[in-house]
């Protein structure tokens, strides 16, 4: 255990070779927050792996003094993340393929999308928002890298190119005639390792009057909300509308409007074209969340450091109430095994002790166990064999979809417990 996770010291590591900040190439030194060592959140293990050696990797994140991008070292190289059996599936969550279908009926009114439009998704997944466009006749194309997951896009009828998606990707598109007018990059920009090579492939493959549409967690309600539980190893980097901006314009792109969504514990949707494109002007939403992040401290480091006391007082409330729970003979079990999930219960250390077991409604994933932690993952139908007296809801941002589908176990006093942003019993 590092001394950042208990001990108040500095935020500086001065004693480690410097690394630099993948958005301006500062050094980076200034510590955000520490939450140890952690394997990756989506390498599930099976009951074989239990007794195998298993990795684990620093969970630091910077924050860069110059540019003000917070940002995880790149530990682990992508192609050990988002491997042949991803396990991160969009279509299991029926919010997420609400809101995958509202956004595209809101692009094609906004952008006058038709059938001679193109659309090309970036971390496209199993497809499950470009069969949106592809049921209203608009010509799409995925990119992402995993196998698993490209394949089941391609079952829907979303022609998939499996690749890590850069500036020699884009332009071998660009040679074979390919030019987007939409480029959808949802939630995937903090995803991407090498930032510039990424960017450099937008820039490349958007038409002349396309627009980029990017999505990414907002990292003033990432501290705001104490949304600890979403860093983790595929998140590189955690963007605000300020350090998004500076990457953005040393590729000639420029942010034209902004949306803040509740999607993720909350979210910008950004709006990006040329900034040789003069056709769409600046909305007034940009400059009034350039200021409000100004004003929230985000270009001061004071502002990130008061974010770890409060991740460590957190941990220490959850384990509390779950103890707590315990010693009077109640019996805790889980709801999910997403990413964050995983982050959570490393940093925490609860394990099988605490919680006896978590659902999910990913096949996939069900009959594995949480990597690190080994909390066995089954089918929701376990819930209404053991009737637990609580479930702890490790997926928070989906808590209403999840208390909703979960209404039936109130027939025996079911309580919920939700740990992010305060741990508490609902």
């Amino acid at each position: 255990m590092t001394g950042t996770l208990e001990h108040p010291v500095t935020s500086r590591l001065p004693q480690r070779d410097t690394a630099t900040c993948r958005g301006c190439g500062a050094p980076l030194r200034h510590v955000f927050v520490d939450l140890g060592m952690s394997p990756l959140c989506e390498s599930f293990r099976t009951a074989e792996q239990l007794n195998t050696m298993e990795p684990f990797y620093p969970l630091r994140t910077y924050v860069c003094e110059e540019c003000f991008l917070a940002q995880l070292e790149e530990y682990v190289a992508p192609e050990s993340i988002f491997s042949d059996d991803y396990a991160y599936h969009s279509s299991y969550s029926s919010s997420w393929l609400r809101h995958a279908r509202d956004y595209v009926e809101a692009m094609i009114a906004r952008l006058g999308l038709d059938e001679g439009s193109r659309v090309i998704e970036l971390g496209s997944n199993d497809g499950y928002l470009l069969q949106y466009f592809a049921e209203r006749h608009v010509p799409v194309l995925g990119i992402d890298p995993a196998h698993n997951v490209a394949a089941l896009a391609r079952q829907r009828g979303v022609p998939t190119l499996e690749a890590f998606f850069g500036e020699s990707v884009a332009t071998e598109l660009v040679a074979s005639g390919e030019r987007a007018d939409l480029i959808v990059a949802n939630n995937v920009l903090a995803q991407a390792p090498h930032l510039h090579d990424f960017l450099e492939g937008v820039r490349l493959l958007l038409g002349r009057c396309g627009t980029l549409s990017v999505e990414v967690p907002h990292l003033l309600r990432l501290i705001t909300g104490n949304q600890f539980d979403t860093i983790y190893h595929e998140h590189f980097s955690y963007f605000s509308l300020l350090s998004l901006e500076r990457v953005l314009a040393s590729h000639g792109l420029v942010v034209f409007d902004v949306e803040e969504l509740p999607t993720h514990g909350g979210s910008l949707r950004f709006f990006v074209r040329h900034a040789s494109d003069s056709t769409r002007p600046t909305s007034g939403r940009v400059f009034e969340l350039r200021a409000r992040e100004v004003a929230a401290g985000m270009t001061t480091l004071d502002f990130y450091d008061a974010f770890r006391n409060q991740v460590h007082e957190t941990k220490h409330q959850l384990l509390r109430c779950l103890i707590d729970l315990k010693q009077h003979g109640h019996t805790v079990v889980g709801y999910g095994a997403p990413g964050k999930a995983n982050t959570l219960l490393n940093y925490c250390g609860i394990r099988t002790d605490l919680l006896e077991y978590t659902v999910d409604l990913n096949p996939y994933k069900q009959g594995l166990f949480t990597p690190g932690t080994h909390i066995p993952i089954l089918h929701p139908d376990a819930i209404a064999e053991t009737r637990p007296s609580h479930i702890l809801i490790l997926p928070w941002n989906l808590r209403d979809e999840i208390m909703q589908q979960l209404g039936y176990v109130k027939e025996w006093g079911c309580r919920f417990v939700v740990p992010i942003p305060i741990p508490g019993i609902v």
